[in-house]
């Protein structure tokens, strides 16, 4: 597949090494086409193995748009039955690899996000958008629903507006994103990396294990009983412990608290 579309640049600053994919199909407003979408689910697994990786930044090409979503172009090809569930298979692929790539993820929302592209960011640990986005779920429009990691919505901003979006396939502003807990921050378009520079910043301040041990606790959370959860939680603590990076954090602290 060709990776034209998708774009990987990795920096060596604080908090270390991270990763920015840029989805770059600006003549279709980064729409995802079958290409995109294998080149990207690759790119993103790929980073897992790297352990000076930090944070991965994921956004869209150009001031448009963070993406269109799936290729309604491609999408509207799929009469067969079994190419339509491979097709939404690679979507879910993308945002399943998102989700157990061991550091943080930023969705950095430049413009327009609809369907598939608000499940993608959905699939971010965090996300900030740009006050002019505008976000939808369009697929009752379009004859389908909204399906895979829109799975994920209630959790973000509770059944009530999950259903609104879904079932009446309305968009809404980047105001609306933040008041209702889609997004973590607005910026202008001039401050979008600057919110993404102090997130880094602030990550720098954390151990790499702990951060990583973090985020596999928070996956576990949204599928575990509260009971288990607490328990996972137990056992995570347990294991931090074992590692040693604790002893040395808690260390280092108290010594810079007491240099004061």
């Amino acid at each position: 597949m060709s990776s034209n579309h998708i774009r990987l640049e990795i920096s060596d600053q604080a908090p270390g090494a991270v990763a920015t994919i840029t989805i770059d199909r600006t003549e279709a407003l980064n729409a995802l086409n079958t290409a995109a979408l294998v080149v990207l689910a690759e790119t993103i697994e790929g980073l897992a193995t790297n352990s000076a990786l930090r944070a991965l930044v994921l956004t869209g090409a150009g001031s448009k748009a963070f993406s269109g979503g799936a290729d309604i172009n491609e999408m509207a090809t799929l009469a067969d039955p079994s190419a339509a569930r491979a097709f939404i298979k690679r979507l879910h692929r993308c945002c399943e690899a998102l989700r157990d790539l061991p550091v943080p993820t930023i969705a950095r929302i430049n413009g327009y996000a609809f369907g598939g592209a608000m499940e993608i960011a959905a699939a971010c640990d965090v996300r900030v958008a740009v006050d002019t986005a505008v976000f939808g779920m369009p697929e009752v429009r379009l004859g389908i629903p909204s399906v895979i990691e829109a799975a994920l919505l209630p959790q973000l901003i509770g059944w009530g507006r999950t259903r609104e979006l879904l079932l009446f396939g309305e968009n809404f502003s980047a105001a609306e994103a933040l008041e209702w807990g889609f997004v973590e921050r607005l910026a202008p378009a001039d401050k979008l990396d600057t919110v993404i520079e102090r997130w880094l910043q602030q990550l720098a301040q954390c151990t790499p294990k702990a951060v990583t041990a973090q985020k596999r606790l928070i996956r576990a959370w949204e599928d575990l009983p509260l009971r288990d959860a607490i328990q996972a939680g137990i056992d995570a603590f347990e294991e931090a412990a074992r590692s040693g990076e604790p002893a040395k954090a808690m260390a280092a602290f108290l010594a810079r608290r007491r240099s004061k």
